[in-house]
């Protein structure tokens, strides 16, 4: 017996890395997978691994960032499983560059397959979800690069977003006994080969992705069905709760401040406290002054 025993659950990105042991593990604890990749012979690997194993799994390539290929993905678990219980958003791609280099198509292909496809797929399985009157889990995907990382403004912003989304359904969607969390994932894949800390390229050392599906595969059962907007990092020794964005040291003044007041009060109050920021957090390295480098 399984944890998952009965639920049918739909997998973006699924045919290779962190996807591919979300797939694995759903289906080691008993749920039927639609495995969705934009490279379906990739997704048909993955297929032929779950039925080696005797589990039950089907392909699908369809674009999860247009409103047809979500309802299609969506559809086609309904149609061959009876339902859907599970949607885990994992799908993703990376098009870094710097800021100032970035182009419009750069930026908008990543939001459309992050936000657009998470968006989708999403609402897809949770209209479907809603109407069954069998709740369900979703489970979306962030990354420690919405902290803010070199290169990848287009990136980091669509896990950024996706974090809010995930805090938002998971309040809308509670009342269907639908639970919304994420995970940021590690794992060493394609995607994230090597990275780049402070605009210098270093390489990471080797993490096993299949390692995070366990703990989708637990966070999908019913032994979590307490556990909604959430964040978990997940993968290789870690567990780790993200803590959620929250207001810091303040100062308050009766109806509010002038420029005067805050001439005279704010580096006495945020002087030592100002945030540190980016992926590999340093002390905040700007109190004097921001100044452009000499060339």
């Amino acid at each position: 017996m399984g944890l998952l025993d009965g639920r049918a659950a739909v997998v973006t990105g699924g045919g290779r890395g962190i996807g591919r042991g979300h797939c694995l593990h759903l289906a080691e604890q008993g749920a039927s997978v639609v495995v969705c990749d934009v490279d379906l012979a990739e997704a048909r690997k993955v297929v032929e691994e779950i039925a080696a194993k005797g589990g039950k799994a089907v392909a699908n390539g369809d674009d999860i960032g247009t409103r047809a290929g979500a309802r299609a993905l969506i559809a086609q678990c309904v149609d061959g499983f009876g339902a859907i219980h599970i949607l885990v958003n994992n799908a993703g791609n990376v098009r870094d560059k710097s800021f100032l280099k970035m182009t419009d198509d750069d930026f908008s292909e990543v939001l459309r397959v992050h936000v657009l496809g998470t968006f989708l797929c999403g609402q897809e399985a949770a209209l479907r979800m809603r109407d069954q009157g069998t709740g369900g889990c979703i489970v979306n995907t962030v990354s420690a690069a919405h902290f803010g990382n070199f290169g990848q403004t287009n990136y980091a912003g669509s896990k950024g977003a996706i974090a809010s989304m995930t805090y938002t359904w998971a309040g809308e969607l509670a009342r269907y006994g639908i639970r919304v969390n994420a995970i940021s994932p590690a794992g060493t894949t394609r995607m994230s080969a090597t990275a780049r800390v402070g605009g210098k390229e270093v390489a990471l050392h080797a993490i096993d992705p299949t390692r995070n599906g366990a703990f989708v595969a637990f966070l999908c059962s019913d032994e979590a069905n307490w556990v909604t907007g959430q964040i978990f990092g997940t993968g290789a020794d870690r567990t780790v709760i993200l803590e959620q964005p929250r207001y810091g040291t303040g100062m308050f003044k009766p109806e509010g401040w002038s420029v005067e007041d805050l001439r005279r009060s704010f580096k006495s109050v945020f002087g030592t406290r100002l945030e540190p920021f980016g992926l590999m957090k340093q002390p905040y390295p700007f109190y004097g002054g921001v100044q452009p480098e000499e060339k």
